[in-house]
């Protein structure tokens, strides 16, 4: 298990200690994503006129806005994914299929081939024994 980590972090101009197995980098990250968020919210003077407590929720439900947006997003693409995914084992499918009847064809003109060239032995066999036959009836 990781070791779990204390990170003094800024939010709002006020110091923090967050504790967590995430990395540092990660926790400040957070820190700095909360500090962002509630700094665009300040900077609406009627966000700033509003009480302390619906300040706090209205933080909360920007974060919370923040996170379906990015979850929509990232359905999105796994929705995305899994299709192209779909279509790559489809393709590979009948790829194979195709390589089946591909082989199957080849053999069968490799033993049209075969057949044809017996054929034209027997002809040719045939059309000497008819020459031999047509000489042995003139003399």
């Amino acid at each position: 298990m990781a070791d779990k980590n204390d990170v003094e972090v800024v939010i709002g101009g006020r110091v923090f200690t967050l504790s967590g197995y995430e990395s540092e980098e990660y926790l400040q990250k957070l820190a700095s994503h909360v500090s962002g968020r509630l700094a665009e919210l300040n900077a609406d003077r009627d966000f700033r006129k509003q009480p302390s407590d619906t300040r706090v929720n209205m933080v909360y439900l920007n974060l919370a806005d923040d996170y379906f947006k990015a979850k929509k997003i990232a359905d999105s693409l796994q929705e995305d994914i899994d299709a192209k995914d779909k279509e790559i084992y489809d393709l590979k499918h009948e790829l194979i299929t195709d390589q089946i009847q591909l082989d199957t064809r080849q053999k069968e003109l490799r033993d049209l081939k075969a057949e044809v060239a017996r054929c034209q032995k027997q002809i040719a066999r045939l059309e000497e024994e008819l020459s031999s036959a047509g000489k042995k009836q003139q003399a």
